[in-house]
């Protein structure tokens, strides 16, 4: 696994990997973060081999804004109007997955994607100078996740994670952000209940 700062020839680096089927990890406004192209089944399987998590739990999709948002769920009034409030932000929203046979769904925006629930989807867009500039290059959505193993604290130092996954020949790259400054993990809402749920 490679490691190099933030910088622009990191952030094209970063973009050849993703698009080519890779795994990198990058920091996050919250934790640091594995991540992989969600249209990409073979790369998000990585993530799940990697981590050692179990292939029914979800994972959570980076998307650049409110645009790709709606191109992967079904966004209502109540849901735009918490998107336009918390994003970007440490703020995860749990709601109703698109699928190609969606009454607000075209041809043109379905994507396909991997990892995520068969009738939900939880969405953030990320605070964070580096990955919002990944994500608009990409043009795709990003399955991402906790760095660690299933079931363990997130790491957040550059030397814990090289210790952990450094040997790791599944992962690609990894973008040194240093320590992570806010290390807790996004708020979970649920928007599909009738009532605003907080999950996390």
């Amino acid at each position: 696994m490679e490691i190099i700062k933030t910088s622009p020839q990191s952030l094209a680096k970063a973009n050849t990997i993703l698009k080519k089927g890779g795994v990198i990890i990058c920091p996050t406004d919250t934790v640091y973060g594995f991540l992989a192209d969600a249209t990409n089944k073979k790369a998000v399987e990585k993530i799940y081999k990697i981590k050692k998590r179990p292939k029914g739990k979800p994972l959570p999709v980076f998307v650049s804004g409110i645009t790709m948002a709606r191109q992967l769920a079904v966004v209502d009034a109540r849901a735009a109007k918490q998107f336009k409030k918390h994003w970007p932000g440490a703020y995860t929203f749990v709601l109703k997955r698109k699928t190609s046979n969606s009454t607000n769904s075209t041809a043109v925006d379905f994507v396909e994607l991997h990892g995520v629930g068969k009738d939900t989807i939880a969405l953030r867009v990320p605070k964070n100078t580096f990955l919002q500039k990944l994500l608009k290059k990409m043009g795709r959505p990003l399955v991402q996740t906790s760095v660690n193993l299933a079931g363990q604290e997130p790491l957040n130092s550059i030397a814990d994670i090289a210790t952990t996954f450094g040997k790791n020949r599944l992962i690609d790259l990894m973008i040194d952000g240093g320590r992570a400054k806010n290390a807790k993990s996004s708020k979970i809402l649920d928007l599909i209940t009738r009532h605003l749920t907080i999950i996390r």
